[in-house]
C-alpha cells in the first residue's frame, strides 16, 4: 500500500474523532459525575440523611461487598484493563497472521459503542449490571485502539508519525468537545434525568463516525490468508515477534519507561474527576459545572499541547521532549496534593491539558518510529498496549489501595509521582540509536530498519 495517501491518513485520523467521545463523556466528564451523584443519593437514602458528614465516604454494595464508590469505580476499570492486556497480544497475533486488523478493530468499536448505550439503564439499585456496562465499554475502547494504532506505521513514513499522531489526538479533543457541549446543552435545557441520553449519543457518535475510518482503511494489506489454526498460528507469530522484540535494546528500554510514566498519566486522567469531586471545595453548588469547565479547558489545551510538543520534538527530538513533559507531570501531581479552591483546580487543569496531549501523541509516534520494518504491526503494538494496560491496572489498584489504607484521596494522588519518577529515570537511559549488539543478532533484512530514525 502507498504510504502517505492523504485519503487513508485522514480516514485513520477520523477514528480519533469518533472514539474520543467515550474517553471524555464516559471516562472523564459526564459519567463520573453522574455515577458520583446517583450513588451518593442512593447511599443517603439508605442511611436516612440529607447530606454527607465531613470526611464521609459514599459506600456501595457490590456482590455483597461494601466499599466506597470511588474504590469500586477504580477496581472495575482496573479489571477491564487487565482483561485487555490478556486479550490484545493473542488477538494481535491472529490479526497479523490473517491480516484482519480492521475486523478486530470493528468488533471492539461496536462492543464499546453498544456498552456505552446500555449505560442509559444504569441504576444504583442494580449496580452490578451498570458496572458491567462500564467494564465492556472500556474493553471495547482500549482493545480497538490496539489495532487502530497498528495502522500508523503502515499508512505513513516515520518522519510523518509525530505530526499525524498529533493530528489524530487533536481531532479527538475537538470532536469530543463538540459532543460534550451537545450533551451539556441537553442536560441544562431539559431535566437532569436527561443525563442518561448522553451515553446513548456517545455510542451512536462512536460507531457512526467510525464508518468513515472503516471505509478508508485497507483490509489485509499484505494479502495474508489462513484457513485453519488461526489461534495456534497467531500464538506462534506472537512468540516469533516477541523474540525479535527482545533483541531491540532501544525499543525495550523505551517501552519499560513508557510503562511507568504512562501509568501515572492514565491514572491521573481516569481519576481526576473523582478527586476533584471529593477534594475540592466547590461550595453549595456541588461543583458539577466547575468540573465540566475544567474538563473543557483540558480538552482545548490538550489539542494545542499535541501540536506544540510535536513541534518541539522536531527541534530537540522525541526523547528529550518526553523528558520535559514527564517532569511537568510530576510537578502537577505534587501541586494537586495542596489544592483547595476551584480556581487552583482550573490552573491545574490547564497544566494537565498542555502536557496530556503532548505525552499521548509523542508516546505513540515515538514507539512507531522505533519499530523495525515488519508486517506484524498489531503484534508489536500489542506489547505497547499491554504495557499501557498493565500499568493502568497497577496505577488504579495502587490509587484505590492508598485511599483504602489512608482514607485520604490526596495521598493517592501524591503517590502517583513515584511512577513518573521511575519512568523519567528510565527514559533518560533510552539509547538514541539501536545498540550494536542488537544489530548483530538480527537478520540482515532487519538491520537496515533499525538504523537511527529522524526526530528521535
Amino acid at each position: 500500500m502507498e504510504k502517505g495517501n492523504k485519503r487513508v491518513v485522514k480516514g485513520w485520523i477520523f477514528y480519533d474523532w469518533a472514539n474520543s467521545v467515550y474517553n471524555l463523556v464516559i471516562s472523564s466528564a459526564i459519567f463520573p459525575v453522574f455515577y458520583a451523584n446517583v450513588t451518593e443519593s442512593h447511599y443517603l437514602k439508605t442511611v436516612g440523611r440529607d447530606k454527607l458528614l465531613p470526611g464521609e465516604n459514599v459506600m456501595v454494595e457490590f456482590f455483597g461487598i461494601t466499599l466506597s464508590n470511588s474504590v469500586l469505580f477504580s477496581y472495575v476499570l482496573a479489571a477491564s484493563f487487565l482483561l485487555v492486556s490478556i486479550l490484545s497480544p493473542l488477538l494481535s497475533g491472529v490479526a497479523d497472521v490473517t491480516g484482519s486488523k480492521k475486523r478486530f478493530m470493528q468488533f471492539f468499536c461496536y462492543l464499546g459503542s453498544f456498552a456505552s448505550i446500555s449505560l442509559f439503564w444504569f441504576s444504583p439499585d442494580h449496580i452490578e449490571w451498570g458496572m458491567l456496562s462500564i467494564f465492556l465499554a472500556s474493553i471495547g475502547f482500549w482493545n480497538s485502539l490496539v489495532f487502530y494504532n497498528a495502522f500508523l506505521p503502515e499508512i505513513a513514513e516515520p518522519k510523518d508519525h509525530d505530526n499525524i499522531s498529533a493530528r489524530g489526538f487533536s481531532m479527538g479533543y475537538f470532536g469530543s468537545m463538540i459532543l460534550l457541549v451537545i450533551c451539556l446543552s441537553i442536560i441544562m435545557l431539559g431535566d437532569p434525568a436527561y443525563t442518561k441520553y448522553s451515553f446513548v449519543l456517545v455510542g451512536l457518535w462512536w460507531m457512526g463516525f467510525a464508518q468513515v475510518t472503516f471505509r478508508r482503511l485497507p483490509h489485509n494489506v499484505n494479502k495474508k490468508a489462513v484457513k485453519s489454526g488461526r489461534i495456534f498460528k497467531g500464538v506462534v507469530e506472537l512468540k516469533r515477534v516477541f523474540n525479535e522484540f527482545r533483541q531491540t535494546k532501544r525499543l525495550k528500554r523505551y517501552l519499560l519507561s513508557f510503562f511507568f510514566f504512562n501509568t501515572g498519566v492514565q491514572t491521573v486522567m481516569l481519576m481526576a474527576v473523582v478527586f476533584a469531586k471529593k477534594e475540592i471545595d466547590w461550595g453549595e453548588a456541588g461543583g458539577d459545572a466547575g468540573l465540566i469547565i475544567a474538563i473543557l479547558l483540558i480538552q482545548i489545551l490538550g489539542a494545542g499541547g499535541a501540536y506544540l510538543m510535536s513541534y518541539i520534538s522536531s527541534l530537540i527530538g522525541n526523547l528529550r521532549t518526553l523528558i520535559f513533559v514527564v517532569i511537568g507531570w510530576m510537578i502537577l501531581c505534587i501541586w494537586a496534593y495542596w489544592l483547595q479552591s476551584p480556581t487552583e483546580f482550573y490552573f491545574l487543569a490547564a497544566g494537565i491539558g498542555l502536557v496530556m496531549g503532548g505525552v499521548q501523541a509523542l508516546s505513540r509516534s515515538t514507539y512507531s518510529k522505533f519499530l523495525p520494518t515488519t508486517d506484524n504491526h498489531a503484534s508489536y503494538f500489542s506489547f505497547y498496549d499491554v504495557a499501557e494496560k498493565i500499568g493502568i491496572v497497577l496505577g488504579l489498584f495502587f490509587f484505590g489501595l492508598m485511599e483504602y489504607l489512608t482514607g485520604n484521596l490526596r495521598a493517592s494522588v501524591l503517590s502517583i509521582v513515584a511512577f513518573f519518577a521511575i519512568g523519567l529515570v528510565l527514559l533518560i537511559f533510552v539509547p538514541r540509536k539501536e545498540s550494536v549488539k542488537g544489530r548483530k543478532v538480527l537478520s540482515a533484512s532487519r538491520l537496515a530498519a533499525l538504523k537511527d530514525k529522524e526526530g528521535v
